[in-house]
């Protein structure tokens, strides 16, 4: 008999099956950790959500603590938002050391429920940096569930998140592990992320695992390698308490999916946005409004929501590095599970901070803008090097008439403001030659006009006549209530 997921969508099949497989696992005692081995497209975070919520309207948990990189926290809050089928109170620990810890305290007086009182679920979510720094504070707050969300970041076993996260671990009655897949290059990872979610399946000694598991070669026997004969053990092991589906293996999943990722700006980035803002319809009050005019007006915010501003001399300022903190997580996520993404952006500036973060973390990339000239050889090393993870492209210009099926999800930085290039973009990776479901992740600064060229594009409705008829009725075409965003 399956196990009802209390979510307001329908799940697929799989993800089903991984919350039947983690309830069972826990109520059996068979494990109090599970691990959610799912590809970036496959729901980990709505699945981890169905899981939660069916412990608790069992009566078995009352508090959960989500960990997870900071670029994502406000993650968390809509997806809860989106896909939670019961009563839930959800808190972002942010600000100060000492305003994390009243925020966790004072949240600890709304999770003592009355049995006469209709319960809520107490969510707390934190980064894995706060979370070793808060130790003493939510060992104290007693979490029933905590949920590890991309847990690669845990994987080095003797950092200072990684030894919070097994102490607190061990004082708390239920785990999940969220992460793309547990076996990277480094088949090593493993240890640290399963002493978190249950010691007693490698035990508590990272030399001990590691002498059973692998020779130690290379000059000086620094390097690990996983003994071929041990090999069958390690996975067998790993997934007696996993669920594993990747997107090819998930036949219920839409051939596209489409997942906004909200990212908050900055307040001194949000501040000058609003002051941005207010100029823009001002000018349009002093001017003729026409769609070129409402559209040039719109350029500027969409410049500045990627993170850079420019001035009238062609000097441009970096004011906001909200996306690219939120890309190099998800570029992060792409890498432990060995795939290659696409990363497309409309503005020069936005590719140089790619490019440059890329570079920092030495990770191999092609790239296509107006100034490359040989975009025959740029696509042939994506499509056929092993060693070239990622494809960064100009929309304008990378979006007609080349192939990129070598990777099955797609990153938009930044769009613009043409449904040509938006359709065509897509269609890169969802093309003759691909073998997997398609992603597509955008990324969408929270209270800007992002969210209303992104919605005008996926309803393929006319951008500047919206923003026209919007000011004609007296609207500022400019702002987005946060409340009419996108629901993907």
């Amino acid at each position: 008999m399956q196990t009802k997921m209390p979510i307001r969508v329908r799940p697929f099949e799989h993800q089903r099956n991984a919350c039947d497989a983690a309830i069972d696992t826990f109520y059996s005692g068979r494990s109090h950790g599970y691990a959610l081995l799912l590809q970036m497209g496959c729901g980990k975070s709505l699945t981890a959500i169905g899981i939660a919520g069916r412990l608790f309207l069992d009566g078995t948990i009352r508090r959960v603590l989500v960990v997870a990189p900071l670029s994502v926290l406000g993650v968390w809050e809509e997806e809860f938002a989106k896909y939670a089928g019961y009563d839930y109170i959800l808190i972002t620990l942010e600000g100060s050391a000492a305003k994390k810890t009243e925020i966790l305290q004072n949240l600890g007086c709304h999770s003592t429920h009355d049995p006469d009182d209709a319960p809520s679920l107490t969510v707390a979510v934190v980064n894995y940096e706060s979370a070793w720094r808060l130790e003493k504070e939510i060992t104290a707050w007693r979490p029933d569930l905590i949920i590890a969300d991309e847990a690669h970041k845990i994987k080095t076993h003797n950092t200072a998140a990684s030894k919070a996260m097994h102490r607190i671990g061990a004082k708390t009655t239920y785990r999940l592990l969220l992460t793309g897949t547990i076996i990277t290059n480094k088949a090593l990872d493993v240890f640290s992320q399963y002493k978190f979610l249950n010691p007693a399946i490698f035990g508590n000694s990272f030399y001990t695992f590691r002498n059973r598991y692998f020779d130690m070669t290379g000059y000086g026997g620094y390097t690990p390698a996983l003994k071929r004969h041990m090999e069958p053990e390690l996975t067998q092991r790993m997934h007696s308490i996993a669920f594993r589906a990747t997107k090819a293996e998930c036949l219920d999943l839409p051939d596209m999916t489409d997942i906004v990722r909200p990212v908050p700006l900055e307040p001194t980035a949000m501040k000058l946005y609003r002051a941005l803002v207010k100029d823009s319809y001002a000018e349009l009050d002093r001017g003729e409004v026409t769609a070129a005019n409402v559209l040039t007006r719109l350029l500027r915010l969409s410049q500045l929501t990627g993170g850079f501003v420019g001035d009238d001399d062609g000097n441009v300022q970096s004011v906001s590095t909200a996306k690219l903190d939120m890309l190099e997580d998800i570029i992060d996520s792409a890498m432990e599970e060995n795939r290659k993404l696409v990363i497309i952006a409309r503005f020069l500036p936005e590719i140089a901070g790619i490019r440059k973060l890329l570079e920092k973390r030495k990770i191999k990339y092609s790239c296509i803008t107006g100034d490359i000239p040989d975009c025959g050889e740029q696509v042939r090393q994506f499509q056929n090097d092993p060693e070239v993870m990622v494809f960064v492209g100009q929309i304008a210009t990378a979006g007609l008439g080349i192939t990129l099926t070598a990777a099955s999800t797609m990153i938009f930085y930044s769009l613009d403001f043409s449904m040509s290039n938006f359709e065509q973009a897509r269609a890169r990776i969802h093309r003759a030659g691909q073998k997997e479901k398609c992603t597509y992740l955008y990324l969408v600064a929270q209270g800007t006009v992002d969210a209303k060229v992104f919605q005008a594009l996926r309803d393929k409705a006319d951008l500047a006549k919206l923003l026209v008829d919007d000011y004609r009725k007296g609207l500022n075409p400019f702002t987005w209530e946060e409340k009419n965003g996108p629901d993907i």
